[in-house]
Order: C-alpha cells, then sequence, then structure tokens
C-alpha cells in the first residue's frame, strides 16, 4: 500500500486505521505536523494517499506532502460534524504548512442569530461563541450556507440590515423590502408579534423541523422543468440540493441507549461476581481525560449509583501538573487530588473505580490509590477498542457479550464520562474565543471597542458590568449595551 521509502512503523499504522470518522495528524521526520485532515472514515481517508495510483497521479504538492510523512496520529470522535470542528481547532493551533499550500487552512461556515435581538436577523459566521446565540451548522460548503440563508431570509420575510434596532431611517437607506422579500418591520409593515413568529418559523426550518418546505422547493422545481422553464427549474434545483445537504449534514445527537433499573442491578451482580469484588458495587465511579493533543487538558468524574448515572455526583477538573498529552500521569493527578480529599475528610468510598483507559491509565491509578493507602479499593479499565474490561492483578482482560448486562453499566457510565469531559474542555476553548466577540457586535467600531476595553480592562470584566456601567461609556446607548452583554456573557459563569 504505501511506498518502500515509509517505515514500517508507518505501515503499521496504516494497517490497522480504524473505520470511523475522525482526524488524522501527519508529521514529517522531525515531528512536526505537516498536515491535518478529516475523513467519514479514517481508514479509508488515510490510506487512499499511500495507494499507488495515489502516489503516481496526485499533483506535485499532494505528492510532495506525502512523501514527507513519517508519521500518523489520528483522533476518532462521534460523526462527520464533530471531525469538522476538531479539524478546524487543529489547524488553527497547529499551522500545518501543507494545509496552507493545499489552500485547506479555514473555518467553515455556519448561521448565526440571536433570538434575544429586538428584531433577529440571521447572519453568517466562522466562530461558534459561547454567547446564547443559536448557531446552524458549521458546513463545509460555503456555496451551501449562503444559498440556505438566501432562501430563508426570502421565505420568511426576515430582515438583512444590520442595525440592532432598525427604524424608519434606517429604512430610508434600504430597498430590501422590494429586492429581497423583506417584511420591513421597521416600518410597521407587520408587528413584532408577527415578525418574531416568522423569525421562530425560521429557526423551526434551519434545525430540520419543517421539511415539507424542501418537497415544497423539489415540486416546484418539477414543474418549472414541465413547463420548460429550465432556467428557474435550475435555480430551484440548487436551491433544493442547498436546502438536503443542510438537513442531512445538521447536528444529530447520539444518545447512550437507556438502561432499566432491574437491567443494571442485574449488571451490578454480575461484575460483582465475574470481577470478584468483595461487595455489589453500589456506587461506581469512573474518570476520563480529555485534551486536544496537549492543550487544555482535562478530567472528568462521572458516577452510577445502583448502576445508573447521577449527575449530582459528577465533577471536572482542570489538570495541573501535567503539560502535553500524557493520560497516564493526567490520570494519577486526578485519583491523587480526588481521593485524598475524600479519605482526609472520611468521605465513602466507592465500590469500584473505572479508569477510561488501558492497562496503562490503570496502572497509574492503582499506584496512586496504593500511595494514598487506599489500596484496597476495587479499580479496573474498559478499553475502547475491543471493550475489554482490564484487570492489573495477572487476570486476562475480560471480553464480555455485548448484550451483557455488566458492560453495558460499564459502557453506559464510561461514555458519560467522556460527554462530561469534552464539554468541559470545549467550554474552555470557547471562553478564549470570547475574546474577540467585540469584533462582530453591529455598531462597534474600533472606537469603541477601545474605549470599553480601556474602561473595563477586558472582556471578562465587560462581561460582569452593569448596562448602566456600559451606558456611561460614550457612544453606547442601551441598545447597543444589551446586545454587548448578550454577546460577551458566556452561558455558564
Amino acid at each position: 500500500m504505501s511506498s518502500p521509502s515509509h517505515s514500517a512503523l508507518l505501515r503499521e499504522k496504516l494497517a490497522s486505521l480504524p473505520d470511523k470518522p475522525g482526524c488524522y495528524l501527519l508529521r514529517d521526520r522531525k515531528g512536526t505536523i505537516i498536515y491535518v485532515g478529516k475523513a467519514v472514515s479514517l481508514r479509508r481517508r488515510v490510506q487512499g494517499y499511500f495507494r499507488p495510483a495515489t502516489l503516481r497521479d496526485a499533483p506535485p504538492k499532494l505528492r510532495s506532502m506525502i512523501n514527507s510523512v513519517a508519521d500518523l496520529e489520528v483522533i476518532t470522535v462521534r460523526n462527520e460534524t464533530a471531525a469538522l470542528l476538531t479539524e478546524s481547532a487543529l489547524i488553527k493551533q497547529y499551522r500545518p504548512r501543507f494545509n496552507i499550500v493545499l489552500r485547506d487552512d479555514k473555518r467553515y461556515l455556519a448561521l448565526r442569530t440571536d433570538p434575544h435581538d429586538p428584531v433577529p436577523r440571521l447572519t453568517t459566521c466562522r466562530i461558534l461563541r459561547d454567547d446564547n446565540a443559536l448557531y446552524f451548522g458549521p458546513f463545509p460548503s460555503a456555496a451551501v450556507v449562503r444559498s440556505v440563508l438566501d432562501f430563508t431570509e426570502k421565505r420568511y420575510g426576515l430582515r438583512k440590515c444590520k442595525p440592532i434596532l432598525p427604524d424608519a431611517e434606517t429604512y430610508r437607506h434600504c430597498i430590501n423590502d422590494i429586492i429581497r422579500f423583506c417584511s420591513a418591520p421597521c416600518v410597521g409593515r407587520i408587528s413584532p408579534e408577527e415578525y418574531r413568529l416568522r423569525f421562530e418559523e425560521a429557526c423551526a426550518f434551519l434545525r430540520g423541523e419543517r421539511l415539507g418546505v424542501i418537497e415544497e422547493i423539489k415540486a416546484q422545481m418539477q414543474s418549472a422543468a414541465d413547463a420548460h422553464d429550465f432556467e428557474r427549474a435550475a435555480a430551484l434545483r440548487d436551491t433544493w440540493i442547498a436546502l438536503r445537504e443542510m438537513v442531512k449534514r445538521r447536528v444529530r445527537v447520539v444518545a447512550t441507549p437507556q438502561m432499566h433499573a432491574a437491567d443494571a442491578l442485574a449488571g451490578l451482580g454480575e461484575l460483582q461476581r465475574l470481577i470478584g469484588l468483595p461487595a455489589v458495587p453500589d456506587l461506581i465511579e469512573c474518570f476520563d481525560i480529555s485534551n486536544l493533543f496537549g492543550t487544555y487538558s482535562v478530567a472528568s468524574l462521572v458516577a452510577a449509583v445502583y448502576g445508573l448515572p447521577d449527575r449530582r455526583l459528577y465533577r471536572r477538573f482542570r489538570i495541573r501538573t501535567v503539560e502535553g498529552a500524557d493520560d497516564p500521569r493526567s490520570m494519577a493527578e486526578v485519583i491523587r487530588r480526588r481521593y485524598s480529599r475524600q479519605r482526609d475528610e472520611s468521605k465513602p468510598l466507592p465500590g469500584l473505580i473505572l479508569i477510561d483507559g488501558g492497562v496503562t491509565q490503570l496502572r497509574a491509578a492503582r499506584a496512586e490509590l496504593a500511595a494514598l493507602g487506599l489500596g484496597t479499593v476495587p479499580s479496573v479499565g474498559l478499553a475502547k477498542e475491543m471493550e475489554e474490561i482490564v484487570l492489573d492483578d495477572g487476570r486476562p482482560p475480560l471480553l464480555l457479550p455485548r448484550d451483557s448486562d455488566a458492560l453495558r453499566v460499564l459502557i453506559r457510565l464510561r461514555d458519560e464520562a467522556h460527554r462530561f469531559a469534552i464539554d468541559y474542555h470545549r467550554r474552555l476553548r470557547n471562553r478564549l474565543i470570547r475574546e474577540s466577540a467585540l469584533d462582530e457586535i453591529p455598531g462597534i467600531g474600533p472606537a469603541k471597542k477601545t474605549a470599553l476595553l480601556k474602561r473595563f480592562g477586558s472582556v471578562y470584566r465587560l462581561a460582569r458590568a452593569s448596562l448602566a456601567e456600559l451606558e456611561s461609556v460614550p457612544g453606547i446607548d442601551r441598545t447597543l449595551a444589551a446586545a454587548i452583554l448578550r454577546a460577551v456573557t458566556p452561558r455558564d459563569v
């Protein structure tokens, strides 16, 4: 598959690539990341680079990149949308030279709207912030985003003008009610209540809840073709394809299957028997480490009581003593911090500790427990590849049937720990992104931005200011002050 010039280690990694969505990082002989990409199937996409036909017929820049690859890493995610977002973050962090050479260094477009605005409108954006706004996307095709935006504005009569609160003066310089089907709420063509209903219908359409609209476009396309109005039929066809693509790629929440209490209790009994626990583990605590190749390392703790997750017991941790992507040392730090406090405060200990990972992470955790004098607390790992229960006592890993209640208890808890850690990790990244939030508020130019930051010192302090304090800044009225607070105030402070 790969060229003879590529190392045996690289060929081995290529052969073991997972058939899952995710991102791949290609490194040169110095270990420098030279390209970041995403794929629905990591196996098909990455192996495709190293096939003889690609090495022979690909454009020179692509062949140059392939011949420079000495190693690779992959990160698997749940779906293509998650892969897209992760790819964008990695490119912005590492600035790989072949992403620039191959013109792939970009953030993908999304649609954004702030439902708290007096007269909401839709805009395009390339950064998804934690700012109380609604986002639809992102989508790999900018053409899809712009087609969907144009259709939605016309279909629902949404305004396109930039002022936060448009009025008659705004209308003097606007003809969108003539050329873009704007409903003109600024001059009272429709009431604020009717405009709000149109806006809510538009959001429902963008969420994929009005699929009949897309079928209407298809029927209109067919009618235009039957009437030999091929120009209109072609335009409707392009719109229909864009809308269908939007619905196909909209974010879907992947939920872990529910588990009944009786099945969970049966699973706990099975765990006690298979692992040899001294008692049924009424309380299980599970740990997961999350980082984006060494940045913003965090950990999550989730707990199950009688086999079912209990959110009241969840905890988050920022990794303090470990730099880089070192999961075993990060796991050791979290175990030490968690159970030294539990021990010192004489709090109940879990009947089982579950570590998301293989034997290396498990041994790091068990070493810390032993150092704390808690070596008798049972602990196991759950390896991702085969969903094996890893034991560090000389016994081989346990590979249970997929329908085993014991395995389902552990997988459900592990997936919840992973979700909780990823959510925290995303929040930390979004807080950094908020630093540029002022740039996208209509009416805030360089002078007003400078005045705001000079007065409050940082976006962090600005987010905690009152409306009256913001209005005291020259050029900031109440409407603009409210828009600023919505843009810079996080959902979860």
